[in-house]
């Protein structure tokens, strides 16, 4: 039998347990995008689908790049299709400026109502036998890894425009 995947172990253990970090990710990610495309979604546009459904302001595509962790050339190219679509709209801020207000279709809010009980599926599926304990554990080490590598980037990680700063987000789940 030929894997699929090959289960790495290196003489260094900082590699090893970075090929397992982002095989665990890349799976992860593989099986969102497998289930949600059956409904026609992938998680970058549920991700925006959802922020422009539940954002409690005013929405602009840098806040999405900032929600997302995306550039924003990657999501001012994923808004122009999703526009075609008809998923979402942009609405000027003000004549001849630059900064736009995503708007959720009604179109766009019924795949967003139908995705987000698929990806909270795939959470379910992975995650219902893992302690809280654990959950907290895994959230801690890889906010302290995320944080270092920004930190090697030059970027800063803050509290999200949207609830009470110090306190989780309220999202819609």
């Amino acid at each position: 039998m030929i894997p699929d995947v090959y289960d790495f172990e290196f003489s260094d253990e900082a590699l090893t347990t970075y090929t397992a970090l982002r095989q665990a990710w890349l799976a992860v990610n593989r099986l969102a995008e497998a289930r949600l495309g059956r409904i026609g979604l992938t998680p970058e546009t549920l991700a925006v689908l959802w922020a422009a459904r539940d954002y409690t302001g005013k929405l602009m595509p840098a806040e999405i790049a900032r929600m997302t962790h995306r550039e924003n050339q990657t999501i001012a190219g994923l808004l122009n299709r999703m526009e075609k679509a008809g998923l979402i709209e942009r609405i000027p801020k003000r004549k001849g400026k630059p900064f736009t207000e995503v708007k959720i279709t009604a179109k766009g809010r019924k795949l967003c109502d139908e995705g987000v009980p698929v990806l909270k599926s795939v959470v379910s599926d992975l995650l219902s036998r893992m302690p809280v304990k654990k959950q907290k554990e895994c959230q801690e080490w890889h906010r302290a890894l995320r944080n270092k590598a920004l930190d090697k980037l030059y970027l800063e990680v803050g509290p999200a425009e949207v609830g009470v700063p110090g306190k989780p987000v309220p999202v819609k789940w």
